[in-house]
């Protein structure tokens, strides 16, 4: 058995778990949230030996049922242990571990080494493709098509539980914390062959309320850039099919969301339109907006794209295209001010 298929113990507390954790890892925290605060108080007020004593006492009753999960967890008799540094934490787990006949493996620098390597290599991908189009070309559908087809694809929506705009998170899951975002696009990049393409869709900085990570984002800032090409009556039905059935008052609040931007007139006729079912109004009008947005970025970051019109408004189909056609581009480098 391979390392990377034994169980990972994060020994952290509930709240560093939940702010961010190696996907897979299960939490069997040494402390609780308020145990934690009261360890590093008395280190902070009176040195690591009370420390030490004061979290022994808090241990002590839970050693037995810590071992016990652990050689339920375990397999064939293994496991890997971390913490946040590969400190105290872990190896005093790891210590109790092994009394009971576990062989433990240790995460040598923690949680946070773990952080360090995704910053110093998620935007190390020398094969990335970023796919652009306007609001409604359906990049979503053909990257999962993609992805049926054998290519290496980073759904970053998919990893936010968001469609990147003000109506994107409606009828999703919660959005994970930007941490959590961070490490499930690094897990997924660690099954890759960088030396194949890498496709992925073309974001902003932020998806929702979670942000990418910057070497990523730079990535993406100067890799081979192509623009599907759909026209806009398939956009404009595409949006009235995904969109058309979501709660009404969540579809609502997100129209008014965007009153700063489109004026409370412009924000008024959208609505009136949708609560009068004219469904393909609503979303002629609200391209008119997300063009405009989408133009203004790609003049902000310089970006050079190549164009491709996809021939077809199925996602199987377009997606065959695409391998068909990028090997016909260069990387164009993009030309910041």
């Amino acid at each position: 058995m391979k390392l990377s298929d034994l169980p990972i113990i994060d020994v952290r507390s509930p709240g560093e778990f939940s702010e961010g954790h190696i996907p897979g890892a299960l939490n069997m925290p040494l402390f609780t949230d308020e145990e934690r605060a009261i360890v590093g108080t008395i280190y902070k007020n009176n040195g690591r030996i009370p420390a030490v004593e004061k979290g022994l006492q808090i241990v002590g009753p839970k050693m037995a049922d810590f071992a016990q999960k652990a050689l339920e967890i375990a397999q064939k008799g293994e496991l890997r242990v971390h913490c946040w540094r590969g400190g105290m934490r872990s190896e005093s787990m790891a210590w109790l571990f092994e009394r009971v006949g576990l062989k433990c493996h240790l995460l040598v620098g923690g949680y946070k080494a773990y952080r360090n390597l995704l910053l110093e290599s998620v935007g190390v991908l020398p094969n990335l493709i970023v796919m652009e189009g306007y609001t409604g070309s359906g990049k979503t559908e053909i990257l999962k098509e993609l992805r049926n087809l054998g290519e290496q694809v980073i759904d970053l929506e998919g990893f936010a539980n968001h469609r990147g705009s003000a109506f994107g998170g409606i009828g999703q899951e919660t959005q994970p914390s930007t941490q959590q975002f961070q490490n499930l696009i690094f897990n997924e990049i660690l099954t890759f062959d960088r030396t194949r393409r890498v496709w992925i869709e073309g974001e902003s900085l932020s998806v929702g309320r979670v942000f990418l990570p910057d070497p990523l984002w730079k990535a993406m800032n100067s890799a081979l850039n192509i623009e599907i090409q759909v026209s806009r009556k398939d956009r404009i039905q595409r949006l009235v099919d995904e969109y058309g059935t979501l709660p009404s008052q969540d579809m609502e609040n997100a129209i008014a969301t965007i009153v700063q931007r489109l004026g409370s007139q412009a924000m008024n006729e959208i609505l009136q339109n949708y609560r009068d079912k004219n469904l393909f109004a609503v979303a002629d009008k609200l391209l008119s907006y997300y063009d405009q947005a989408y133009l203004y970025s790609r003049e902000k970051f310089k970006k050079k794209v190549n164009g491709i019109t996809l021939s077809s408004n199925d996602s199987i189909l377009n997606a065959k295209q695409l391998i068909k056609e990028i090997s016909t581009f260069q990387v164009l480098k993009p030309e910041f001010s």
